[in-house]
């Protein structure tokens, strides 16, 4: 059954706290999970009775409840925590997340904790990890890991193997190297145990291993993960030496980071913000695609005033009130078309042909605005509308239609030829360039059939 944090528990855990009972606290939180009580700090004084927990706890569990705290309450915890009571949380985590929680600090904290760290070992893998951008594989990768010698008999890595994954949490694979540490392959554990002691390494090992290099982008890795279904990936130098390996719950974070980012990105916001951030940051994050959207409205209203004097005429002023719909069916289309190949082009399934992605494009259009014209021509019969006029409406739909598709498909593709982030292409930026189009499309259409 899954842990609930109710208003009565956190009121108990501040009672509690406030009379600095701190059995009965111990006692309260011994079974609890650290995320769970990550989650509870979250919802507690972060000052008060947040940092309260955290000193009373041992570090063998605050500290993985500290790497599962958001980075602001993180923030927080830290500041009220001396160089050496972090360097305590820290000694107790995998090198990766280590490195992630220390990287946040000043330059002259992160030198304080790593000089407080008792395990000489891995305060030097945590440095090595901090020169890694924190986008790419030796940033997401962890030091700890399983590996053995391909001259060992199985005897011998049987002895090597119990004595590594002492420091090990999970172990994933076994990677086997040469004496130089180049990665050469990975064990099979079912080999293993079914092979003579005396055997060699070398004769047992599996030779084809996926890996990636300290240097690749995050994303990629990620993709190479999810493609061949792995819940870990060695990663290897530019000497191919194995320096670590990412785990499934690194690439899960960096999945739902970009998502997160892509997403915010389609709704018109420039950077990375939340909902708790000051009303400055969110501001500049929203502003600009908004100016954007202000200046795509003046240009559609100039396009709008090119035919004042037409709009005019009784005749045909009866165009004014579809602009809107218009508009609305080149933003809903376009913003409809980008997303699909932004999300094709994030799971790598956008390949082939150019030209066939626009025949594909331009017959999804053509079936959607003319299912969608002959609607509009049945409402102008059914409202006593001159046919005329309704095929004029539904003609300039369709074409309007064919060219928000076009829009939305290739401006992304451009964009991520370009190395741009595609996930620009959606949402405002591709409403307001397909509204403009729209109207100036539905007038243009118009003018040559009406004759004004």
């Amino acid at each position: 059954m899954q842990f609930e944090i109710t208003k009565e528990y956190i009121q108990e855990i501040q009672q509690l706290v406030a009379e600095q009972n701190n059995g009965a606290l111990l006692k309260l939180l011994e079974e609890v999970h650290y995320a769970d009580i990550a989650e509870l700090i979250e919802e507690l004084d972060i000052d008060i009775e947040g940092l309260y927990l955290i000193k009373l706890l041992e570090s063998d569990k605050t500290s993985d409840v500290i790497a599962e705290l958001d980075e602001d309450t993180r923030e927080q915890i830290l500041k009220g925590l001396s160089s050496k009571e972090i360097a305590d949380e820290i000694g107790e985590l995998d090198t990766d997340d280590a490195a992630d929680i220390i990287s946040e600090l000043s330059d002259k904290q992160k030198k304080e904790v790593i000089s407080h760290i008792e395990d000489e070992e891995h305060a030097k893998d945590i440095v090595e990890l901090l020169r890694y951008d924190e986008d790419t594989a030796g940033g997401l990768m962890a030091k700890e890991l399983v590996k053995v010698n391909e001259n060992w008999n199985v005897l011998t890595c049987v002895k090597e193997m119990r004595a590594q994954a002492e420091e090990v949490t999970r172990v994933h694979s076994i990677y086997v190297v040469d004496n130089n540490d180049i990665l050469k392959g990975r064990l099979s554990l079912k080999d293993l145990l079914t092979t003579s002691t005396r055997s060699p390494i070398k004769d047992v090992f599996i030779k084809n291993v996926d890996s990636v290099s300290v240097n690749e982008d995050a994303e990629e890795v990620a993709k190479i993960m999810q493609k061949y279904d792995l819940e870990a990936i060695p990663v290897v130098d530019e000497l191919g030496r194995l320096v670590g390996r990412i785990t499934i719950d690194d690439i899960v974070d960096v999945i739902k980071e970009e998502a997160e980012k892509d997403y915010q990105m389609a709704a018109g916001l420039v950077e990375d913000v939340e909902a708790d951030d000051t009303i400055l940051e969110l501001t500049r994050a929203r502003l600009p695609w908004l100016i954007l959207g202000l200046f795509g409205g003046l240009g559609s209203v100039f396009i709008m005033e090119g035919y004042e004097e037409f709009m005019a005429n009784p005749e045909y002023k009866r165009l004014f009130f579809f602009t809107p719909l218009i508009a609305a069916m080149a933003g809903n289309v376009g913003v409809q078309s980008s997303a699909i190949v932004v999300q094709g082009l994030a799971n790598d399934i956008i390949k082939g042909s150019l030209f066939n992605r626009l025949l594909k494009e331009v017959s999804l259009s053509l079936i959607s605005g003319c299912v969608l014209g002959l609607l509009v021509i049945l409402f102008g019969v059914i409202t006593g509308m001159e046919l005329k006029f309704s095929f004029t409406v539904a003609l300039s739909m369709l074409i309007v239609i064919i060219v928000a598709s076009l829009i939305g498909t290739f401006v992304p593709i451009i964009l991520d030829k370009r190395d741009i982030d595609p996930a620009i292409a959606t949402g405002p930026f591709i409403t307001t360039s397909n509204d403009i189009f729209g109207i100036f499309l539905f007038f243009f259409i118009a003018k040559l059939i009406l004759g004004f």
